[in-house]
């Protein structure tokens, strides 16, 4: 009996060894969405250095441009959907490649750009570089697909851009599509999803250890030796790249450029901040982090898209995106002539006067430990000796008494930021209550500066 209980538990044993080594380890996507921290290969310290500007900024501007702008993503009187037209329309590349032949955005003027995004209150902008079809948005000495080279236009936007931007005081990154090009014939995806399988139909005969060696890291190195400081490094779609690869790509960038900071989007749960995309995570993530977003339907200029969000949209995002501890990139998507569209354009300016008046409560804030606050939002700066609290007011109640929960500090002051106007305070049964003018100074979020004394006791 002791003998066949002995077999039987060596059985078990193994069968569960067997299953646990049979487990496919997970695959990295890109989605953020996990309770899963980053992997970093620096020490925290340096990390903390590296992220010190981005935490600080709290807002950025994301422009997605390329040849699929030139005619507003159709081609040929087709629809392109989006910038992944290419793909959607399964053009050959010997087609595709002739948009080139046309692209001359004689009105792009990098200092408007720049201007605009500063004139919104963003701190940074990043650019694609290169996006899926794999056509190089800027001087690349290894690929000759590239808008120097290909176009009449003959200039290097990137170039451009990272100059205007060093000028009027803007940090500067490049977006570059790791795992998915169009152009190349050695890139696989997830069998055969999103790859050019219409002019390099042979999945099996693709190895993308070429295309990494031959296109990729020969290309970030010229994103970080020809533009002077490159403050972020937005990687994309990391589908087939390995964990040494990962690796190698953030060596090589801290290596060039020890101050870039890398997405996680570079694989294997590796990089210095996660990404969400269209989405703003509802708790916020333990890791730094940023949302990309749309300003409309699509990321690449969509000739017709006018589905703007409304400004009042734009404002609440950045300030319940700030009040988690994370960034708002907010995407343009430029056309043809290398012009911002004017929905774009007119929602920035206007979020660029609302944070006119109260970027000071969004700017170098974190987290606030006041949450499901029913009337809006909180931000946080500690103070030598206290905290300052900024309450987000974006419904104003009608019994002119804002209710802050369960806040057991004592109160220095309280201020509406617009204007400076002294509220009055009263605690009872363990809730703080701030009389409010009848009328708010913003429709869309207004804000009053909390200073108590100590850490946020809640």
């Amino acid at each position: 009996m002791n003998r066949i209980i002995r077999v039987c538990l060596a059985v078990l044993v193994f069968s569960l060894f067997g299953m646990c080594q049979a487990a496919p380890a997970p695959v990295d996507t890109g989605d953020p969405h996990t309770d899963r921290s980053l992997i970093r290969l620096d020490p925290p310290e340096q990390v903390a250095k590296r992220m010190e500007w981005f935490s600080d900024a709290r807002f950025g501007m994301f422009i997605h441009w390329g040849l699929y702008a030139q005619n507003g993503c159709h081609w040929r009187g087709q629809d392109g959907k989006s910038e992944h037209m290419m793909r959607h329309l399964q053009i050959p590349l010997r087609e595709y490649e002739k948009i080139a032949d046309e692209f001359d955005p004689e009105k792009f003027k990098a200092d408007e750009w720049v201007r605009i995004a500063k004139d919104a209150g963003m701190k940074y902008m990043i650019i694609t570089a290169k996006h899926h079809d794999g056509f190089a948005m800027f001087n690349s000495k290894s690929s000759s697909y590239n808008v120097v080279v290909r176009t009449p236009f003959a200039r290097d936007p990137i170039q451009e851009l990272a100059d205007a931007a060093r000028k009027q005081g803007l940090r500067f990154g490049v977006y570059y599509s790791l795992g998915r090009d169009w152009e190349d014939p050695d890139v696989p995806t997830r069998d055969g999803y999103r790859s050019n399988t219409w002019d390099y139909p042979d999945e099996s005969k693709k190895d993308f250890a070429k295309y990494f060696e031959r296109k990729v890291k020969p290309q970030i190195k010229e994103l970080l030796t020809q533009y002077g400081p490159i403050s972020v490094l937005w990687f994309d779609t990391p589908e087939k790249i390995s964990r040494a690869q990962s690796e190698e790509l953030i060596r090589l960038v801290h290596t060039l450029q020890p101050d870039c900071i890398v997405n996680q989007r570079v694989g294997n749960r590796l990089g210095d901040y996660r990404v969400a995309e269209q989405s703003i995570p509802e708790g916020g993530y333990p890791d730094p982090w940023e949302t990309c977003m749309t300003l409309n339907k699509h990321w690449g200029y969509y000739e017709g898209d006018e589905n703007w969000k409304p400004t009042e949209t734009l404002v609440r995002n950045l300030i319940d995106i700030a009040s988690k501890n994370g960034n708002f990139l907010l995407n343009v998507g430029p056309t043809g002539d290398g012009v911002i569209p004017a929905g774009s354009v007119e929602r920035l300016k206007e979020v660029g006067l609302w944070m006119k008046v109260n970027g000071e409560a969004i700017y170098g804030t974190t987290g606030c430990p006041l949450k499901g606050l029913a009337w809006g939002r909180c931000t946080k700066k500690t103070t030598p000796g206290g905290a300052t609290l900024y309450l987000h007011v974006f419904d104003w109640p009608k019994n002119g008494k804002l209710l802050i929960p369960a806040l057991k500090n004592s109160v220095e002051s309280a201020t509406l930021l617009a204007g400076g106007v002294k509220l009055k305070t009263s605690a009872k049964d363990g809730a703080l209550t701030i009389a409010l003018p009848a009328t708010p100074p913003d429709k869309i979020s207004s804000t009053i500066v909390l200073k108590v004394k100590g850490a946020p006791v809640i």
